[in-house]
């Protein structure tokens, strides 16, 4: 009986050992100090209640201080075990220099297609060391009550969207589309990746710049410039001096019918506009073409290679690939979507018309984001001014296209 006693008793010991040796801290660095609160009153507790063993701390910086802030960390050794991932080659940095472990026997990575993890991978694809958690995608959202007022049907074609531009161009009651150009980056991001992705066919064409097998000079890559160009009679007087902020107060005040966005203005627009707002999304050149779509990888997730929690820390990334994360993620920030493979019903009507496209389009990414910009000149900072120089009539679309090709060969061996 007494070794039966010493024996149950050594059994319990070994239970709370064993319960006890599971229990973890994890914490999370991030640039989204926005997100602080939904962070601590629904993502983590969602986590938590699931996996009681193990902690949660979300610790943002602000955003401009994130990659001195995390890069101090890391080196001094204090950075948390799981570290939001910009897209791109700050994270492929962070990897290559010892920072992140490679995700790629993650189970939960399977979740995610090719071209959402592709912002979190190395050049060859054989290694995976963030988890996606979010895109933004590329549009046009509309005020529906001045499209009503106009008799304006939504457009689908390039023609189409530049007869409805000349329609609220001739009532003289809005402007048509409120874009500036004063700070550059909207004509590139807002302007040349939304609708050039239609001309260079998404993603095949994307990486075919990447290899080489196409130029900056091709026809589907100047296209495209023609395009911006004849945007500049529906921007409104005094566009070349209108900033962001000045874009986005036109819009939200009733005064412009459209505005080229990105899917990010949907929470500030949703609290400042008072009229109803719809999407359409970028108008293909002729009726019945397959549409493609910016779908742009935007925020993932990794894990620090020295924490000391990686089991803990693998089993919360398991979690934020999850169907639970990306429903509670996708509605708590609309405008930001997950990139699961698993559907995920959104509540704001915006967010849901816009992730819909992804049911009709090609996805692809922001065709100077990887690889492309590394060198001098930089492909994506050369794109805004080329995009600037289009829509204000200063170079012709053939020249900004040998211009650009002109630089990415200075350093770019594909290109050489």
């Amino acid at each position: 009986m007494t070794r039966k006693v010493l024996s149950i008793a050594l059994m319990s010991t070994a239970l709370v050992t064993s319960a006890y040796a599971q229990e973890a801290t994890l914490t999370i660095e991030s640039w989204r100090n926005d997100d602080l609160t939904l962070w601590q009153d629904k993502i983590i507790p969602a986590f938590e209640a699931e996996h009681p063993g193990i902690k949660v701390i979300f610790s943002p910086s602000a955003p401009a201080e994130y990659n001195a802030v995390l890069n101090s960390k890391l080196e001094a050794g204090s950075a948390g075990d799981l570290i939001t991932c910009r897209p791109f080659d700050a994270s492929l940095a962070l990897y290559d220099g010892g920072h992140l472990s490679d995700l790629s026997d993650l189970e939960a990575m399977g979740n995610f297609s090719d071209v959402a993890k592709s912002a979190w991978q190395t050049d060859d694809g054989s290694a995976s060391f963030c988890v996606p958690m979010a895109s933004v995608i590329h549009g046009f959202i509309y005020n529906k009550d001045a499209f009503n007022e106009l008799g304006i049907e939504v457009p689908s074609t390039e023609a189409e969207f530049f007869a409805a531009l000349d329609k609220i161009k001739e009532d003289g009651t809005y402007i048509p589309m409120a874009m500036g150009t004063n700070d550059q980056w909207e004509a590139a991001t807002m302007g040349y990746n939304n609708i050039g992705p239609n001309y260079w066919k998404g993603e095949e064409g994307r990486q075919a710049l990447i290899k080489g097998e196409q130029k900056l000079t091709d026809p589907q890559w100047v296209a495209p410039y023609a395009t911006l160009a004849k945007w500049a009679d529906y921007l409104g007087d005094g566009y070349e001096a209108q900033t962001y902020p000045d874009s986005q107060n036109l819009f939200t005040l009733g005064r412009a019918a459209i505005y080229p966005a990105g899917s990010w203005e949907i929470a500030g627009f949703n609290t400042q506009a008072d009229f109803e707002m719809g999407a359409f999304k970028p108008p293909v050149q002729n009726a019945g073409d397959t549409c493609y779509i910016s779908d742009h990888t935007d925020i993932g997730i990794g894990l620090n290679a020295a924490s000391e929690n990686q089991e803990a820390a693998r089993t919360f990334l398991s979690w934020v690939a999850s169907p639970e994360f990306a429903s509670i993620f996708g509605n708590a920030v609309p405008g930001f979507f997950p990139l699961s493979n698993e559907p995920v019903e959104l509540e704001d009507p915006l967010a849901k018309e816009i992730v819909g496209w992804r049911d009709e389009c090609e996805s692809t990414i922001r065709s100077t984001y990887q690889i492309l910009s590394r060198g001098t000149p930089n492909l994506e900072n050369e794109t805004w001014g080329a995009s600037v120089a289009a829509i204000k009539g200063a170079e012709t679309p053939e020249a900004l296209g040998q211009q650009l090709q002109d630089g990415l060969a200075t350093w770019y061996a594909p290109h050489q």
